[in-house]
């Protein structure tokens, strides 16, 4: 069975994530309890408090807030991307324990697109499974057999990320440079976290939303051509 797009729900969050942020960073300038910082701060002193500290790059209290992700109809390719992610913490289905009964795959739309390579593809996937069966019904245990499984392969996960990580994944991999898969994901997780903390994720996205600037240089998809760097605020 081929999948399409990814499927992500938001499964937790700090609660009342931005006034956090804005009480942790307040702390360190202010000789007050946090609790009283905490109820002293307005939603209008939380987002200029929240817009000053981006504006000066001070986003280490950022780093208080963490969100966390289920995560399914993505590949084993997307997976090892992920991963390289490294200031988060990962939960993946396991093909040791689990058996790969009729696995999902997750084809890429440009081979979707082409009958001929399609059919390429999904034989493949077929020969996998046979194989992967045909070593288990020799005796073989999970954990060997899932050698012949492809990258192709559906896995499922849980991540979870504090808010500066995510600032720095949704640069990477909201980028039009990122791999389809992967930007896909980042799209949706963006979409998911932004209306909890509105404020730290306003301008989250690639560097030419977040910063006005393409690092991309010879390699640049062209979207910084069409963005007026003076009119967008540094973050």
């Amino acid at each position: 069975m081929s999948i399409a797009i990814p499927r992500v729900v938001l499964l937790a969050h700090t609660e009342d994530p931005e006034r956090l942020i804005a009480a942790a960073a307040r702390l360190c300038y202010s000789q007050s309890s946090v609790e009283d910082i905490r109820e002293q701060l307005t939603p209008e002193k939380i987002e200029s408090f929240l817009d000053t500290l981006l504006d000066m790059g001070h986003e280490s209290p950022i780093e208080h807030i963490s969100f966390t992700f289920g995560i399914e109809g993505v590949s084993r390719s997307l997976t090892h991307q992920l991963v390289r992610h490294r200031l988060a913490s990962y939960s993946q289905q396991s093909q040791r324990y689990v058996q790969a009964k009729q696995f999902a795959y997750i084809m890429p739309p440009l081979i979707a697109a082409n009958p001929e390579a399609c059919a390429v593809f999904e034989a493949q996937m077929r020969a996998a499974q046979e194989s992967y069966d045909q070593l288990l019904a020799m005796g073989f245990p999970r954990e060997d057999a899932r050698y012949v499984l492809p990258n192709a392969c559906e896995t499922r996960l849980v991540m979870t990320m504090n808010a500066r990580s995510l600032l720095n994944f949704f640069t990477a991999r909201c980028c039009m440079r990122a791999q389809w898969e992967i930007r896909a994901l980042a799209e949706a997780m963006l979409a998911l976290v932004q209306p909890i903390a509105p404020h730290i994720f306003a301008h989250a996205g690639p560097n030419c939303t977040r910063y006005g600037v393409c690092r991309e240089g010879a390699m640049s998809c062209g979207r910084i051509a069409a963005i007026d760097s003076r009119s967008n605020p540094v973050r």
